[in-house]
């Protein structure tokens, strides 16, 4: 199964000016935990989740309107190919210890997201045909709990709490 049969393809996105009460406005409206950070060019810079937003604001001394998703975000980000086997994703999302990656085309634009729910809601009982089984999706999301639980969630934290 490729990763295009699995992903959401409408995104919300925000840039990296853009500042956390605005983020959290996009999420609510959209109901969605994470938005690609999207640079002026259109290419996927950074991903930003609901928990940043949380922490960043709970951590400083400062309005949610005053802090910028580029302050907070992670100056990385993980991403896959719609064309990609959702196995491959998957595992990159155990080795990065990530939920999410941002689907890209070859110039690293946005098309869509891929998320750990997708893969359980596309999952079958045996991984016959291409498909993902629920024993690999629980077995990557065990590995990726166990790695926060290691405080391996994120490796940049001072980026967070200033």
């Amino acid at each position: 199964m490729q990763v295009i049969e699995a992903m959401v393809k409408s995104v919300r996105v925000c840039s990296p000016e853009d500042n956390l009460a605005k983020v959290a406005a996009i999420m609510w409206e959209g109901a969605c935990g994470a938005l690609p950070v999207v640079d002026a060019a259109g290419t996927v810079a950074s991903i930003i989740t609901d928990r940043d937003v949380c922490i960043a604001v709970g951590t400083r001394s400062a309005r949610a309107a005053d802090v910028r998703v580029k302050d907070v975000s992670l100056p990385r980000v993980f991403t896959c190919s719609a064309a990609d086997d959702v196995q491959q994703a998957l595992q990159t999302m155990v080795a990065q210890n990530v939920r999410r990656l941002p689907v890209v085309d070859a110039r690293g634009k946005i098309l869509g997201i891929l998320s750990i729910d997708d893969l359980i809601r596309c999952s079958k009982e045996s991984a016959r045909g291409g498909a993902i089984s629920y024993c690999e999706v629980v077995l990557a999301t065990k590995a990726i709990l166990a790695g926060r639980a290691l405080g391996h969630e994120h490796p940049h934290a001072e980026l967070i709490a200033v």
